[in-house]
């Protein structure tokens, strides 16, 4: 079924009664060319491209819970291209132009608001440091502008420019970033997968990866032996725990990102804005909900829940940048692991395995990355080479010293 508004008035008119699901309930089979593990934004997406760009069908996406359980319907869903690095820029580039035409290619609304991101700067050594990103991105042929207190003051009037903690002197925007619905991209991309013969098999837990004389030959799950020629992991803050099962040891690790959400307002913030003093960000959803979030918890863990300290931190810099939220009521918040790589960037490779790929280390990025991760990961699996955009994220650069640490922060995985 097309969606459409025809199709739309069609199935008013017979009461709803006719609209299908929008994938299929699949068991899994004995045998495929391709099983991804991870039903997340990045397999789901994989599988499609896959499909699509690469007529391989015989895939399979195994996922331990539901569609949309994981990090992909847990997040702040912010797109932005907004890099500085060259081995950063083109990648995010190219996956801001395949959210330009998400809901075309999918036929599904994934709500994507290119309604821009603002980053604030609060001295002149960050006006600089902005200064420089903006020319590189413009470089690059992205788009940035470099804004002053004035303009700024003109775009968001209800910020503290006279008594904040942090003065704010101007910002960088990108107007092509923005937003889009995070489980509504999970299932605009399992529908176009299973439109093409994707099979997507849900509450199926990996337990074992099967290798044979160096090479995967299929995975043990909880639903029983599952034969595959190629398997590729996609499972976030669980790559750890998958890769070992193959004697792997990543250079990552797993930490909680917590996010909340407020209370319904009325239109009140038209963009994505960032706090240039300190990790905070915030927008406002279609439901009128602010949604915002700060730093990592500082620990490691498996627990999609956070502590208090980080969600006082939070609420200081919120504070600190609009002290008008005081009298805004919390409605609920969540945790999401993050993989953090050592260098805060991802690593989208070949695993010394055979026939074992590995899509991992996201760190912050991984909703934004959706689309190019899975055109990326589809065209590595596919063709056994890397991607020209995503040739930098090579597993082996951390033996070679070739680190893409975008902020700048070294091997600190808790503050990238």
């Amino acid at each position: 079924m097309r969606y459409s508004g025809f199709t739309l008035i069609s199935q008013a008119l017979r009461g709803h009664t006719g609209w299908r699901p929008a994938w299929r309930e699949a068991s899994p089979k004995s045998t495929y060319d391709v099983l991804i593990i991870g039903g997340g934004g990045h397999g789901l997406a994989t599988a499609h491209y896959l499909a699509s760009r690469h007529g391989i069908n015989n895939v399979a996406v195994i996922e331990k819970g539901y569609i949309g359980s994981g990090n992909v319907g847990r997040n702040t869903t912010i797109i932005r291209s907004n890099y500085l690095l060259p081995g950063n820029t083109p990648f995010y580039e190219l996956s801001m132009k395949l959210w330009e035409g998400l809901e075309q290619e999918l036929n599904y609304n994934a709500m994507v608001s290119q309604r821009g991101v603002l980053n604030l700067f609060h001295s002149d050594s960050q006006g600089d440091a902005f200064a420089r990103r903006a020319n590189a991105m413009r470089l690059a042929g992205v788009d940035a502008e470099l804004m002053n207190l004035e303009q700024v003051r003109t775009m968001l009037p209800f910020l503290d420019y006279k008594t904040g903690r942090f003065p704010i002197r101007g910002g960088l925007l990108q107007r092509r970033g923005g937003t889009a619905r995070h489980d509504a991209v999970a299932w605009g991309y399992a529908r176009a997968a299973d439109s093409r013969g994707v099979d997507i098999v849900q509450n199926c837990e990996v337990t074992g990866i099967a290798v044979t004389d160096g090479r995967v030959t299929g995975v043990e799950t909880t639903r029983g032996q599952i034969k595959a020629k190629k398997v590729a992991l996609a499972v976030a803050g669980n790559s750890s725990r998958t890769a070992a099962m193959a004697g792997m040891r990543l250079p990552i690790e797993s930490h909680v990102l917590q996010a909340f959400v407020s209370e319904g307002l009325k239109p009140l913030i038209d963009c994505v804005l960032t706090f240039g003093a300190g990790h905070f960000y915030v927008s406002q959803s279609d439901k009128g909900g602010l949604v915002f979030g700060g730093n990592i918890d500082g620990y490691n863990s498996y627990a999609q829940r956070g502590n208090l300290p980080i969600i006082e931190d939070v609420m200081e810099a919120a504070m600190a940048l609009w002290p008008a939220l005081g009298r805004v009521r919390l409605l609920r918040h969540w945790g999401g692991i993050m993989d953090m790589s050592m260098d805060g960037s991802p690593i989208i490779d070949h695993a010394p395995v055979q026939g074992l790929y590995v899509n991992a280390g996201w760190c912050y990025g991984g909703f934004k990355a959706t689309p190019a991760s899975g055109f990326c990961f589809a065209h590595l699996i596919a063709k056994d080479e890397p991607h020209p955009v995503a040739a930098a994220y090579r597993l082996d650069r951390f033996a070679t010293g070739r680190l893409l640490d975008e902020r700048g922060v070294g091997a600190h995985p808790s503050l990238q």
